[in-house]
């Protein structure tokens, strides 16, 4: 619809219907009004629960399965190095546990770290990081330094907790006598 033909179809509503000629009266001749009802409006904003980052959940389940916020939050300078040891042990079986549960994690690139490796034109930035002298284009040859990681599934557990508890790691433990 051009804009002439909305002209004389504008001028025509207005012509002939008196409620719609008020309403854009309003826009030419008068200030917009309030609501004339002295009812006050009332928006209602629909508010969402809180949802539980992803990263709270999975350090969640690392510090109730391994501890590790416990263990990464407390100072170890007074313990001797069998004894960091011994509680490092456990707390890697634990949380290696819990990552290979809810990752299934495997090596990016199945070839072994230090032998030669190509990369080809059109490589992923995300899969190949490049050090050293970098120059030209590719395909470029290199050594494998690290194989990198990739996570095969994401499986977390549903969290059913209220908002409040959205950012909580490890609830509180009080024990009762």
């Amino acid at each position: 619809m051009n804009r002439l033909e909305l002209a004389l179809r504008t001028f025509f509503w207005i012509f002939f219907n008196k409620r719609f000629a008020k309403k854009i009266e309003q826009f030419f001749f008068e200030s917009p009004k309030q609501p004339e009802s002295k009812e006050k409006i009332v928006v209602k904003e629909k508010i969402e629960p809180k949802k539980r980052s992803e990263a709270v959940q999975i350090i969640g389940m690392l510090q109730r399965e391994g501890r590790l916020v416990d263990f990464l939050k407390e100072s170890i300078d007074s313990y001797s190095d069998s004894q960091i040891g011994a509680a490092v042990r456990d707390i890697h079986r634990d949380c290696a546990a819990v990552v290979d549960r809810v990752f299934e994690i495997e090596p990016l690139v199945k070839e072994n770290e230090g032998d030669p490796l190509t990369v080809l034109q059109g490589f992923d930035p995300e899969e190949y990081h490049l050090t050293g002298n970098l120059t030209g284009n590719p395909p470029y040859k290199g050594i494998l330094r690290h194989h990198g990681w990739r996570a095969k599934k994401v499986e977390l557990p549903v969290w059913n907790g209220n908002s409040e508890a959205a950012n909580v790691i490890a609830a509180a433990e009080v024990e009762l006598p």
